[in-house]
């Protein structure tokens, strides 16, 4: 029977592979080109007529991984003695530059990077040769030992590279031999939050993958869409609001508790850092910490506390009242907080009515204070129908003061239901100014989450809302009060439990909890919910059921914002 068509064509492709690789002075040209593209250092240090001569005594076309073994094996007389650990080098690179993206692992735990390559050169400084972002005056290659490392970026889809550090490999030991992170601390006599930072920083760079968040909210609570990413649905970070004091400095109009809560003792503190340590270990997310009151600064024993939050890798904040630079300068020692947020009410007289007289003028002196030191500073406004028009004339006084202006819409509870909020046409007007605002003033930033809806008509890509996830209330966020009572939000009353009675991931976990974080079923149906959520504190404000009724000032439906 004679062949089929297609078997005469794999037979004469195998017929040509052969003709190739027994002639190979018909392709040198072009194998060694091939060898140039993935070996430009190399390459560059050998010369294309060396390398032709070198690759030409092969037996066959050489592939082009097998240059390293060539080099090592022919010690080619007149290259540089590091010749052969650079070609394996670049190889590698190329090797990990080849291999498709990188994988969220299902496991539930860390996992290293599958593209990881560990390299043990025996010379040193040989990326200054491929990469002139990393060369350095009078780092040439000298004899002795170098671990490097080359991995894919598993959100960038690039490759990356460098010398390993010590703290790289340490990570990489403690995950490969699921070595217990308290041991590592016990035995090198340092802090679990270090050893913690070390791994944080391993899979902050993509060399440790770490496994899916457990903070995340069921697709099935809302609308299936094209406009919000899934991403916004899962969590990667835990905030802990914490008003660790009710003591305050101040007596403002619109304070929202001025109960009188006993303060918390400090080794209870403790036991609560330890316990939201270990429930981020348990939700797969990083911790973070706002430290608030009344004033945090006036805690009788901020700065052991702030010490001990530190010793546990958790990123923090100060939400407070100014305070002298050598305070600050003490508390830069231990750790540099990643913002200082302070409140302004509106312009210097109505701000002092609010806030108590010269407030503003203090503020201001500690905005240059935090500058200096090099603080990212914050103010945050409370919105009112008074301070409304304030709000942009005080952006633009503050724009080469502070890094960030927000404000949030006044919670009509405590003493702030002695004061209103503005019309809902009149605020939804203010919105666009504010809008329009930002394209100029570079400090305005955007956290209420009545700006997604506007983002959402005007077709702009969604942002993150107010707690970057929407309305966050007992998802990515929770309020502990200094005598113990947790909250889904601090500024109304939401109690879900108390830290001295129950852990957080029983408090977070339970029945009441899951009920806040799914929000109003108004809004359950809406394209935007995930970014969005309105606010629960302003709808309690009305006096409306926050489970069933949404933010009185949605417009989402509205013909024309």
């Amino acid at each position: 029977m004679a062949p089929k068509k297609k078997q005469l064509q794999v037979v004469e492709q195998e017929a040509n592979r052969r003709t190739v690789c027994t002639s190979p002075l018909l392709n040198m040209d072009k194998v060694v080109r091939a060898f140039d593209d993935i070996y430009k250092a190399s390459s560059t240090i050998i010369g294309s007529e060396r390398l032709h001569d070198i690759l030409k005594d092969e037996e066959a076309v050489p592939e082009p991984e097998t240059l390293t073994q060539i080099l090592h094996e022919k010690g080619e007389a007149g290259l540089p003695e590091y010749i052969s650990d650079l070609a394996l080098l670049e190889w590698s690179i190329n090797k990990v530059t080849q291999t498709g993206s990188v994988e969220t692992p299902q496991e539930d735990s860390i996992t290293i990077n599958p593209t990881l390559h560990l390299l043990e050169l025996s010379w040193k400084n040989l990326l200054s040769l491929i990469d002139q972002n990393t060369t350095i005056a009078g780092h040439i290659p000298v004899p002795g030992k170098e671990f490097l490392i080359i991995w894919k970026g598993p959100k960038s889809g690039k490759t990356f590279y460098r010398r390993a550090s010590n703290g790289d490999l340490l990570a990489l030991k403690i995950i490969f031999e699921k070595l217990s992170a308290e041991n590592i601390s016990n035995e090198e006599q340092v802090s679990l939050g270090t050893i913690d930072a070390i791994v944080d920083h391993a899979i902050k760079d993509g060399i440790l993958l770490s496994p899916p968040s457990k903070l995340y909210r069921e697709p099935s609570f809302f609308a299936s869409n094209e406009y919000v990413d899934q991403r916004f649905l899962t969590a990667r970070s835990f905030t802990l609001q914490w008003h660790i004091t009710q003591s305050c400095d101040l007596h403002c109009k619109h304070c929202y508790d001025r109960s009188n809560r006993s303060t918390m003792a400090l080794e209870d503190a403790i036991k609560v850092l330890d316990d939201l340590q270990a429930f981020c270990r348990s939700k797969n997310v990083m911790g973070s910490i706002s430290f608030t009151g009344g004033n945090p600064l006036m805690y009788p024993n901020f700065r052991d506390l702030y010490r001990e939050a530190s010793k546990r890798n958790f990123t923090i904040s100060i939400l407070g009242n100014p305070a002298s630079r050598e305070y600050i300068e003490e508390l830069l020692s231990i750790q540099k907080p990643s913002l200082f947020q302070l409140s302004l009410e509106g312009l210097p007289e109505h701000n002092d009515f609010i806030r108590g007289k010269e407030h503003f003028e203090r503020v201001v002196e500690f905005l240059a204070t935090l500058r200096d030191l090099n603080v990212f500073s914050m103010i945050m406004l409370t919105l009112t129908n008074t301070n409304m028009k304030d709000i942009l004339p005080l952006a633009a006084i503050l724009e080469d003061k502070v890094d960030r202006f927000h404000f949030n819409r006044l919670s009509m509870v405590g003493e702030g239901s002695n004061l209103r909020l503005p019309e809902r046409s009149e605020y939804i007007a203010f919105l666009e100014a504010y809008i329009k605002a930002t394209e100029k003033n570079r400090i305005l930033g955007l956290k209420d989450n009545m700006f997604s809806i506007l983002r959402y008509k005007n077709g702009i890509k969604p942002f993150g809302g107010c707690t970057t996830y929407g309305c966050g209330a007992a998802f990515n966020f929770l309020a502990v009060l200094s005598d113990g009572e947790v909250h889904a939000c601090r500024k109304f009353p939401s109690p879900i439990g108390n830290i001295f009675k129950q852990s957080f991931s029983d408090i977070y976990d339970s029945d009441i909890a899951k009920r806040y974080r799914t929000g109003c079923e108004e809004c359950r149906s809406c394209v935007i919910r995930p970014v969005c959520g309105g606010c629960l504190a302003v709808s309690h404000s009305f006096g409306l059921d926050i489970f069933k009724e949404k933010d009185p000032f949605c417009f989402i439906n509205d013909t024309c914002p």
